[in-house]
C-alpha cells in the first residue's frame, strides 16, 4: 500500500504526523527545483511552522525538466517522509507541506498561475549553481537562460502581478551558490532588461532577494532504503529522503511580504549571511570536495568511509583548521573550531551512505567557491595549502577518467585540458576553464 491521504493512518507507530490540516492551507510558497535537499529541508522547515501554527504557507513544487518528483509525489498526494539517521537509529516524520507537484517543460503554463497567483508570497529555489545560467564572466548567459530555465516563468509571472496590481514576490535561494541572493537579483535584472525592460524598475522596487545559508547532508535514497522504510512503516513511500539530524538555515531577514515563522523552528535570521554562507562553502563542501575525489583515488565509495582513512581524516583537519578557517572573517558567536568538530562528526554518520561520486559532480561549478577563494586569500597572505592542492591533484585525476565519466557541464573542456602535461596551468591559469584570482605556483 502506498503512502496518500488516505492511507496515511495506516503507518505504524513511532512514525511522526504533521499535527495540521493540510487540506485547510493555501499555497504560499512556489518552490522552484523540488530536489531531495528541498524536501529535506525548506519543506521540512514550512511543515514544522505550520504544526506550530502558521497557516497558509503549503508549497507548489516544480521540477523544471525531469517528472520524476511528480511521479513520486503526486500520486501521494504530496506527502513523503524524511528519515533522520544516525548511529543510534532512526527517526521519520510524515511532511505534508507539499500541495503537488509541477513540471514546467509539461505545464508552463500552469506553473506561470501558480506563480502569479495572489495567494503566492514567496518563491524558493534550490537550482544549484549550473541552473542560474551563467556564463564563464559570471554574467547571465542569455542563450541558457531561454532554453528551460525558470528565468521566462519568473518573467510571465512578475509581468502578470504588476498588472494585477498584486504585491511584489521574494525570491528565496536555498542553495550552495555564493551571496545567492545578490547573484539571483542581478541575474534577474539582467534578464529583464533584455526581455522586458519595463519591468524591472517594478522589480527593483517590489521584490526581494534575500540571501541564505543552507546546510543538511541528503544523499540519495536507494531503493534499499525505500524497503527498509517500508518494512519498517507499513506503507510504499516513493518520494521518501534520508538525512542526518543536523540541519542549519541562516536566512537575511529582507522578505518583500510576509513569511512563515521559519525561526521558531531552527531557522536563523540575521542581517548578513556572509560569514555563515562563507564557513559553509569553504568548510563543510569544501571537505566534502576533498574527501570526494580524494576517496576515489583511494578506492572508497562513501564519506563515512574516506573519513575513517587516518590518511584523509588528517588531510581534511588540515583543510577545515589550516587553511579554510583562517580565511574566514567569523561572525559574533560564530565558533570554526566547534564547527570542525560538528563537521568531522557529521561526516562519521555510517547510516548516511552518501556517495563521494555524487559529491564529485559538477565540480567545474563548486571548486571556485569551495577551494579556490581559500587558496586565494591565503595566497595573497603568504600561506600555502597543501591539502587543496592534494585535492585538485586527485580531480585532475577524476577528469581524466580515473573514476568513470565525468559528470560536470563542462566536461569536454576539462577534459582536454586535463589530459595535457601542464594541466595544472591550462585548467587554472590565465583563459582556462577554471581561471580565478588564484594562480598555480603563486
Amino acid at each position: 500500500m502506498r503512502l496518500a491521504s488516505a492511507t496515511v493512518s495506516h503507518l505504524g507507530p513511532g512514525v511522526e504526523r504533521p499535527g495540521y490540516d493540510r487540506d485547510a492551507q493555501a499555497v504560499g510558497v512556489v518552490h522552484i527545483g523540488i530536489g531531495a535537499f528541498h524536501r529535506a529541508h525548506q519543506a521540512w522547515y514550512t511543515d514544522r511552522a505550520m504544526a506550530a501554527g502558521d497557516r497558509d504557507w503549503a508549497i507548489t513544487g516544480v521540477s523544471l525538466r525531469s517528472d520524476e518528483v511528480a511521479r513520486q509525489l503526486n500520486p501521494q498526494d504530496g506527502l513523503y517522509t524524511v528519515t533522520e539517521r544516525s548511529a543510534a537509529g532512526s527517526a521519520t516524520r510524515v511532511v505534508a507541506a507539499v500541495r503537488r507537484v509541477l513540471v514546467a517543460g509539461q505545464d508552463s503554463a500552469v506553473v506561470i498561475a501558480a506563480l502569479a497567483a495572489p495567494q503566492t508570497r514567496i518563491v524558493s529555489f534550490t537550482v544549484t549553481e549550473k541552473g542560474y545560467c551563467r556564463a564563464a564572466d559570471g554574467n547571465l548567459d542569455l542563450g541558457q537562460a531561454d532554453q528551460g530555465s525558470f528565468y521566462p516563468l519568473l518573467a510571465q509571472a512578475l509581468r502578470r502581478r504588476r498588472d494585477a496590481g498584486l504585491p511584489g514576490l521574494t525570491l528565496l535561494s536555498c542553495d550552495n551558490l555564493a551571496d545567492n541572493g545578490r547573484q539571483l537579483e542581478r541575474l534577474m535584472g539582467e534578464y529583464l532588461d533584455r526581455h522586458d525592460p519595463a519591468l524591472t524598475g517594478w522589480f527593483q522596487a517590489e521584490c526581494a532577494c534575500p540571501s541564505t545559508m543552507v546546510d543538511r547532508i541528503v544523499p540519495a535514497t536507494t531503493a534499499a532504503d525505500r524497503a527498509e522504510l517500508a518494512a519498517r512503516t507499513g506503507l510504499d513511500d516513493q518520494g521518501a529522503v534520508m538525512t542526518e539530524p543536523f540541519s542549519q538555515w541562516v536566512i537575511e531577514d529582507r522578505f518583500a511580504g510576509p513569511r512563515p515563522r521559519w525561526e521558531r523552528v531552527g531557522a536563523q535570521l540575521v542581517q548578513d549571511v556572509r560569514a555563515y554562507e562563507t564557513a559553509k562553502l569553504r568548510m563543510l563542501n569544501g571537505a566534502h570536495s576533498l574527501l570526494a575525489y580524494c576517496g576515489l583515488a583511494r578506492e572508497h565509495a562513501y564519506v563515512h568511509e574516506a573519513i575513517g582513512d587516518p590518511v584523509l581524516l588528517a588531510l581534511v583537519r588540515q583543510l577545515l583548521l589550516e587553511e579554510a578557517a583562517p580565511s574566514i572573517a567569523a561572525a559574533p558567536g560564530q565558533d570554526l573550531a566547534r564547527y570542525t568538530q560538528d563537521l568531522l562528526t557529521r561526516f562519521a554518520n555510517p547510516a548516511l551512505n552518501h556517495r563521494l561520486i555524487q559529491i564529485a559532480m559538477d565540480g567545474s561549478q563548486k571548486l571556485p567557491q569551495r577551494w579556490l577563494e581559500t587558496l586565494s586569500d591565503n595566497q595573497q597572505q603568504g600561506r600555502s595549502c597543501p591539502a587543496i592542492e592534494t585535492g585538485i591533484a586527485d580531480w585532475i585525476r577524476h577528469l581524466r577518467g580515473a573514476n568513470g565519466p565525468v559528470d560536470d557541464p563542462r566536461a569536454a573542456a576539462l577534459a582536454g585540458a586535463a589530459a595535457q602535461d601542464d594541466a595544472l596551468t591550462l585548467l587554472f591559469g590565465p583563459g582556462g576553464p577554471m581561471a580565478s584570482a588564484w594562480q598555480p605556483g603563486g
